[in-house]
């Protein structure tokens, strides 16, 4: 008989907090991928995801910055306790405290499905950079894949419009 599985949020709330990792995956299923993330402090990628997905606040607030169709950056902000749905095909950006975690509810990808994270330049809004993958495993943490390929080129952080450089929000002391 198949075990339904019954998850201790708070459990993996403290284990996300002392080892310092994004992404506890809960479960994922060919229809369903549910994980609990913890903020990021240098957040600012807008993610295109294949998928609806519904974003609930467990603890703490989140600032959910997404772009309209007029791509116009616009902000909703998600108290704790509260959730949103974000439809497939939405840039979204996701931003809340590394004190704060989310339960991510969205459909696992299928064959031929990409993400996307786009950045933006906070001078001109032009587009800096984009990064597609294929996720297959949420488990191995592609969001910060996407952020170590773009802030560690100088190229993808600078801007053809403008020519202002993004700072890596990676390097020791940012």
């Amino acid at each position: 008989m198949y075990q339904m599985p019954i998850v201790a949020f708070q459990d993996r709330i403290e284990q996300l907090g002392k080892t310092g990792a994004y992404v506890s995956v809960v479960w994922q299923q060919p229809e369903s991928l549910v994980f609990i993330a913890r903020g990021r402090p240098y957040r600012s990628e807008f993610h295109i995801n294949p998928s609806d997905e519904m974003m609930i606040m467990l603890k703490g607030e989140m600032r959910l910055h997404y772009r309209t169709p007029e791509g116009r950056e616009e902000v909703a902000v998600i108290p704790e306790g509260a959730a949103i749905h974000t439809p497939a095909g939405i840039p979204h950006s996701p931003r809340f405290a590394p004190d704060a975690y989310a339960l991510i509810q969205e459909r696992a990808r299928r064959p031929g499905e990409d993400d996307q994270f786009q950045w933006f330049c906070p001078r001109c809004d032009h587009l800096l950079h984009a990064e597609v993958f294929s996720v297959a495993d949420y488990g191995k943490d592609p969001v910060s894949q996407a952020y170590r390929n773009f802030f560690e080129s100088e190229d993808h952080r600078t801007c053809k419009g403008c020519g202002h450089v993004m700072p890596n929000a990676l390097a020791p002391g940012q």
